[in-house]
């Protein structure tokens, strides 16, 4: 079996996986864990990290790593789910249905992952990379993330009214998206900001709190955002404040930016 793993390994999928519609599988040296109700249900050294074509990288272990005795399997037989097992998780009388998928019949890209489980991330309730807790989903070693110090002049615009003006932002450089400005507080506007009960979780960045920009009569929703405990990789952008680029106008050095196209447009 781990010769077989290892030759798989090597030849699937040669693109850089963030681009690939081929199905790529790496072998990562960190042990993962993961709990549910307190119980350890996973704990692999021999974690596979697979990328298939329009999905975030998923790990998948041997079924020798996780505690079997708390999963229970039953066949998915609709549409692209063919050929697919799906398995509920029951600890101590709580359950999760189909907290994790396993490939019945692997085709050859997807042989490796033979007698192997992924579990969806959301149905765990904490995840471990070594002894780091890890959010969202598993981080990508192609996505990078780079945050500068820079002297450019920025400021941003909302209905007509700046609301932040800046020549000290930390310009955060992330794959496959927009430059994201971050001001200090003591350069926006915060008689303009309303607090939000919004919250998000990045697994590169950390727990982000929102904010609503009052500009005229009109109150923007969520529109400003900031990381005030980032992990320790993005310590630099801490209480720092981030407007979406793709529903405000922001001008670097004089120069106004295309509005990007993406997901929060």
């Amino acid at each position: 079996m781990s010769e077989m793993i290892e030759e798989k390994v090597l030849v699937v999928g040669a693109e850089r996986p963030f681009r690939s519609d081929r199905v790529r599988i790496e072998r990562t040296e960190r042990r993962v864990r993961a709990y549910f109700e307190g119980r350890l249900v996973i704990d692999s050294k021999r974690v596979l990290l697979v990328w298939e074509p329009r999905r975030l990288p998923v790990y998948w272990f041997p079924a020798e790593d996780v505690r079997m005795q708390h999963l229970t399997a039953h066949r998915l037989d609709t549409g692209d789910q063919a050929g697919t097992a799906g398995w509920d998780l029951e600890v101590d009388g709580r359950s999760a249905e189909n907290a994790a998928w396993s490939y019945l019949q692997p085709d050859p890209d997807r042989e490796a992952l033979r007698d192997h489980l992924a579990f969806y991330w959301s149905k765990m309730d904490a995840w471990f990379e070594e002894d780091d807790e890890v959010f969202v989903h598993p981080r990508d070693p192609y996505h990078r993330v780079d945050v500068m110090n820079s002297s450019r002049h920025v400021k941003v615009v909302v209905e007509g009214e700046v609301v932040a003006e800046t020549t000290r932002p930390r310009l955060l450089f992330e794959t496959g998206l927009p430059t994201r400005y971050y001001i200090p507080k003591l350069d926006v506007r915060m008689d303009l900001l309303e607090p939000s009960d919004k919250i998000t979780a990045c697994p590169y960045k950390g727990s982000a709190s929102y904010w609503s920009v009052r500009a005229g009569d009109h109150v923007v929703r969520d529109l400003v955002w900031s990381y005030p405990s980032p992990i320790p990789e993005c310590s630099k952008i801490e209480n720092l404040l981030s407007f979406f680029n793709e529903k405000v106008d922001i001008y670097v050095d004089g120069e106004v930016q295309p509005r990007p196209k993406t997901q929060w447009s």
